[in-house]
């Protein structure tokens, strides 16, 4: 996907409409983890020093959409950018957008900075439902009109759109898709910034012409979410390692039992179906850590593929550690999407951090290995493994709509070399 980026265009004097991930982590109101407005940076630097005006636009949270919420406010945010710019960033009026918006954005100077409140404060930017993720395909007029003015309203702030918001890539919100628009309909350019480019980049390098052998390695919790993700890697893997909750429905598929173990019961017929077509592609946990139930600390080895009743699994245990690391360090090119197990809690992380350190271990040797964002990116930071990957990505939902080949409109909007 040849997109233009901001390296291609000329900022100077120009206001700049940029769409950034800044839905960073908060703890008691202020940031846990600021490492998404950090990757952002490049960009946010290369604009300023290029004599653009630069208006940030990113959300936060999951506000009701019917107005301004303090405890979503991106004050925090616009602290913290500061600091790391060390320059003042002005925080837009709580309303988001209108004529106090407009006043603020006019005023910048060449090399300025003002970060607009929280866009899903407005219910223009996601609208309710299904509208979500295609808000001009699912709402009511009453609805469409809300979204067109919300989406008009930020058209007037920006000369140039840029988007550099790749974990919302997959959603085509009123900040991601329609204000690009509107922007190249009125003669201005719509670009992708440094992070989207990164991201495209290294996603695109893992599938598209992958050294072999190819592994991919799924984990998490609702295998229905990565069912279409998984029949598209079949296509070009030699091998799919699976953990996490979803593993249990694909075992029980098998006709294993998995004692109280979380599955997906409508699905379990797909993936009896699934498994016939993967053959040996697909590697399933052969042991598990368990336990008596969910909040239970205390960790049960189970020396089998099968759990019995009373117990659910947690992680994989040591043999399927052991397995899964043996395939992970012969391979090539690896793509890692999802833990193993409960991994934020200390007696069920082993699983994931063993992979962790198989991964690592694969890119010191000359493997080229993509994390997939979401929580897989949460484990490595946490681990300290990220800087022994070849690229952690930013994005976990965009990450696995991108490995789909799924259509992704926040990027097919920019202009195209």
């Amino acid at each position: 996907m040849a997109i233009k980026t901001i390296s291609d265009i000329d900022v100077v004097g120009k206001r700049v409409l940029m769409r950034v991930d800044f839905n960073v982590p908060l703890k008691d109101g202020a940031i846990a983890d600021d490492h998404r407005i950090v990757m952002a940076l490049p960009t946010i630097q290369a604009v300023l020093d290029a004599g653009g005006r630069l208006v940030l636009a990113s959300h936060l949270g999951r506000p009701r959409g019917e107005g301004f919420e303090e405890a979503l406010s991106l004050k925090p945010v616009a602290q913290r950018l500061g600091e790391l710019l060390g320059k003042p960033v002005q925080l837009g009026p709580p309303e988001v957008v209108g004529d106090a918006a407009v006043a603020m954005a006019g005023s910048l100077a060449d090399g300025e900075v003002m970060l607009l409140e929280n866009v899903r404060f407005c219910a223009g930017e996601t609208m309710p439902g299904k509208a979500k993720k295609n808000p001009d395909k699912t709402l009511s007029d009453p609805q469409k009109a809300i979204h067109a003015q919300f989406v008009a309203d930020l058209a007037t702030l920006g000369d140039v759109y840029v988007n550099d918001a790749f974990g919302t890539c997959h959603r085509k919100h009123a900040s991601m898709f329609g204000v690009a628009e509107a922007i190249k309909a009125a003669g201005g350019q719509a670009v992708a910034g440094l992070l989207v480019e990164k991201e495209i980049k290294y996603l695109h390098k893992a599938v598209a012409d992958p050294a072999r052998p190819f592994v991919a390695i799924l984990g998490g919790v609702k295998v229905c979410d990565k069912i279409k993700l998984i029949r598209s890697l079949l296509k070009i893997v030699d091998r799919i390692l699976i953990g996490g909750a979803m593993a249990y429905t694909l075992l029980k598929a098998r006709g294993h039992t998995v004692g109280g173990s979380l599955v997906e019961v409508d699905q379990v017929d797909a993936m009896a179906d699934l498994l016939a077509e993967a053959g040996e592609k697909i590697l399933l946990p052969v042991d598990h850590v368990a336990a008596s139930d969910f909040k239970s600390d205390q960790p049960l080895t189970v020396e089998d593929v099968d759990i019995p009743d009373g117990l659910l699994g947690m992680d994989i245990g040591p043999a399927s550690v052991q397995a899964f690391a043996d395939v992970i360090g012969s391979a090539k090119t690896i793509v890692w999407n999802g833990p193993m197990g409960v991994f934020e809690r200390s007696p069920y992380a082993a699983g994931t951090r063993a992979v962790a350190e198989a991964v690592a271990a694969a890119t010191d040797g000359g493997a080229f290995s993509v994390i997939g964002g979401g929580d897989s990116a949460a484990a490595v930071e946490q681990m300290g493994l990220a800087e022994r990957m070849t690229y952690v990505s930013t994005g976990g939902g965009a990450s696995l709509t991108y490995l789909e080949g799924k259509p992704m409109p926040p990027l097919e909007v920019l202009d195209h070399t």
